[in-house]
């Protein structure tokens, strides 16, 4: 099963340079360099600060959409073209098919992350660029789970983009949007006024807290708690496994 596992995971990986994904993440890399030094020469004051939260802001945004269209778009390029029965066809169990899949997509997104940091060390030869690095990685990692969800549940490109996109922007403000319903101006005791609140809170309870990950702070004030930190780790655990349990649920659900 391992030898299977780690096949299947080789193969994404090499599918991801075969496909010039890489390319796409270096000349992107180059772009968002080029665009924080130009913005940084334009601050009046604190311009390694400037170039360091706009190369992170940027580069945040595109490994996270770049990360969840190629893995889409290689899922359903995999299906169209029979690989996913040719795969089944042989000794292989589901499990083993996703956990490969899902290994290879993780391995990209190190080398992703790794790239990044690398990026933010020419601004920011600081150990928060670590902590910054391993966040966006188990941010990213739940982008892959999540896609691969989407993608076995929604069969679309389009459909399932816009569901990551849409997790993700929601998980992302979702802060923002309580502190906006709970502020005094807004403040009622309306049954409807209530009722909102009461949904929004739900969703926020399910959602995970993406607003603590990959905090541009970090780069800039100084490195996180380490509780802030850890919490940041156990949400990646936590979420990771109930996405990839429900996306393994719908696997097993599709017909050969």
């Amino acid at each position: 099963m391992n030898n299977q596992l780690i096949t299947i995971a080789r193969f994404s990986l090499l599918e991801a340079l075969r496909d010039r994904f890489m390319w796409m993440i270096i000349i992107g890399l180059i772009l968002a360099f080029l665009l924080s030094v130009f913005v940084g020469e334009l601050a009046i004051a604190e311009s390694v600060s400037m170039k360091t939260a706009v190369l992170a802001y940027l580069l945040r945004l595109f490994s996270v959409f770049t990360i969840s269209l190629f893995v889409i778009n290689s899922m359903l390029r995999e299906f169209h073209e029979k690989g996913f029965e040719l795969i089944l066809s042989r000794p292989i169990t589901r499990a083993t098919y996703f956990l490969g899949k899902l290994g290879g997509y993780a391995f990209v997104a190190f080398i992703v992350s790794l790239g990044i940091a690398c990026s933010l060390l020419l601004f920011k030869p600081d150990v928060a660029v670590i902590y910054w690095s391993i966040s966006l990685y188990c941010e990213l990692l739940i982008v892959v789970a999540l896609s691969l969800l989407c993608l076995f549940t929604l069969n679309s490109v389009t459909l399932a983009f816009t569901l990551v996109a849409g997790f993700y922007a929601l998980s992302r403000s979702m802060e923002t949007i309580l502190l906006i319903s709970k502020t005094p101006i807004l403040e009622s005791s309306s049954l409807g006024h209530r009722f909102m609140q009461m949904i929004l809170d739900g969703i926020a309870y399910v959602l995970p807290e993406l607003h603590r990950f990959t905090r541009t702070d970090w780069l800039i004030y100084g490195l996180p708690e380490y509780s802030d930190f850890y919490r940041v780790l156990a949400q990646t655990m936590i979420y990771v496994l109930l996405l990839s349990a429900a996306a393994l649920f719908d696997l097993y659900r599709k017909e050969l």
